[in-house]
């Protein structure tokens, strides 16, 4: 019998180690950011019911303006990855300015809109007399760092697309301890109340942002790469990034309406449902860790011209996704009596959420694969693709989750049609992947 070569039984264990190296920061860099906000929730709270109900709008408001932006990390990553694959680490860094400074632009345009719209902008949530000037003081002040946050965004990207998922962790736990201090500080120390927090959050985003143009700048000087301003890199950047915008706003559509059924439901589906949506996020920071490797190892092979290489990581990549998946579901139905205790003790609450929670779990494999592909697709620079078949999903969800209350079957029956929504994601994605037209090499798509 002829021997294997080496290569093949080695090459899926380097792969591995890649993706470990780069998966495992990402998901504790992405799991420090929530606590932002619990850190905030948990401070304001003791405050009283009022400045804990204004933070919670406006901390809604200001995290779906900066999420609609995400753009700015996913293409970032892909476009300086494929130039770090090409092998000209001076273009890449130029690419990763570009972001940036498109990150510093749209905040200033998201300032300029929620200083004044502020009000407005709370209304909009129906919030109560006296929560509302406090959403209003939290949401004025907290714009301010959007800017920050956004440049935080372009700069992970850019650190990502360079193969390194360390300084962004390093950076996201020490923005969390920074931010925790401030709040205490300014919240009871200098008695600002709800605005203390405000502050705080804003002065430790800012400190973020400050460590990574440090970071940046170091490397855009160590080799030879511009820091200024290029109206065609920027404009070339907003380009790239409108198809991704679309696909966010689609997926984020699709969130809002199942938000709504679960609501037309009865309370009990609704609290029951945001519990499940809690940790639906959470297991989809773990699956986003690996879609993360995805869009930083693929981007940087097709730059390279190895789309042999790209199509074999890829096949690694759903293994993986597949794995963790089925790895999560177990875990959620292993540990469902511990934390379902935690989060509710009505019985009516409970009786609705453990169907619906097992929906989830046996879903979550499919969920494994489509954010691996989506991942792999995102370094491809496919972004065109992602935004339309992410409409597709949407049209054939929207119709079936409003007729969820008709038809009956409650929250697990709106849960069931969140699998279909996924199932359709996952079509959509493995046809690409197998066509092979997602294969585009070269330095630049």
């Amino acid at each position: 019998m002829t021997k294997a070569p080496a290569i093949s039984r080695t090459a899926p264990r380097q792969h591995d180690r890649e993706i470990i190296a780069l998966a495992i920061p990402a998901f504790g860099a992405l799991v420090a950011e929530p606590l932002f906000v619990m850190v905030d929730s948990a401070i304001v709270g003791h405050l009283g019911t009022p400045q804990l109900a204004g933070l919670a709008i406006a901390a809604a408001l200001l995290t779906t303006a900066v999420s609609i932006f995400v753009f700015l990390a996913y293409g970032t990553t892909a476009a300086v990855a494929r130039r770090v694959g090409a092998g000209d680490l001076q273009a890449a860094i130029r690419q990763g300015m570009d972001g940036i400074w498109l990150a510093l632009l749209l905040g200033a345009a998201v300032i300029a809109v929620t200083l004044p719209a502020a009000p407005w902008l709370v209304g909009l949530f129906g919030a109560s007399d006296t929560a509302a000037p406090y959403a209003v003081t939290y949401a004025r002040i907290s714009s301010l760092g959007i800017p920050a946050m956004l440049i935080v965004l372009a700069a992970t990207g850019v650190l990502r697309g360079l193969q390194d998922t360390r300084t962004p962790l390093y950076v996201a736990i020490g923005g969390f301890g920074a931010n925790a201090v401030l709040n205490v500080v300014l919240v009871y120390g200098a008695g600002l109340g709800i605005a203390g927090s405000a502050w705080g959050t804003v002065l430790a985003q800012c400190a973020m942002a400050a460590v990574y143009l440090v970071v940046v700048v170091r490397g855009a000087r160590r080799h030879g790469a511009s820091l200024r301003p290029d109206a065609a890199g920027i404009r070339a950047s907003a380009q790239a990034g409108v198809p991704l915008l679309v696909r966010t706003l689609s997926l984020r559509a699709v969130l809002m309406i199942a938000t709504a059924v679960a609501a037309r439901l009865g309370d009990a589906d609704v609290a029951a449902h945001q519990i499940i949506l809690s940790l639906w996020s959470l297991m989809a920071f773990a699956l986003d860790a690996i879609a993360i490797a995805g869009q930083a190892i693929i981007g940087r092979y097709l730059g390279a011209g190895d789309t042999q290489g790209a199509q074999d990581v890829c096949r690694r990549m759903v293994q993986w996704g597949v794995a963790a998946g089925v790895l999560l579901g177990v875990l959620l139905v292993a540990t469902r009596p511990l934390f379902i205790q935690l989060f509710t003790g009505d019985q009516v609450v409970r009786d609705t959420l453990l169907p619906a929670l097992l929906v989830v779990a046996v879903t979550q494999p499919i969920s494994g694969i489509v954010f691996v592909l989506d991942g792999v697709l995102m370094g491809a620079g496919d972004g065109p693709y992602l935004a339309g078949a992410m409409l597709v999903t949407l049209v054939v969800f929207a119709p079936v989750a409003l007729l969820v209350p008709a038809w009956g079957g409650g929250l697990t029956a709106l849960w069931w049609t969140m699998g279909l929504m996924m199932g359709v994601r996952m079509a959509t994605l493995w046809l690409r992947t197998r066509s092979g037209r997602w294969l585009v090499t070269g330095a630049t798509r």
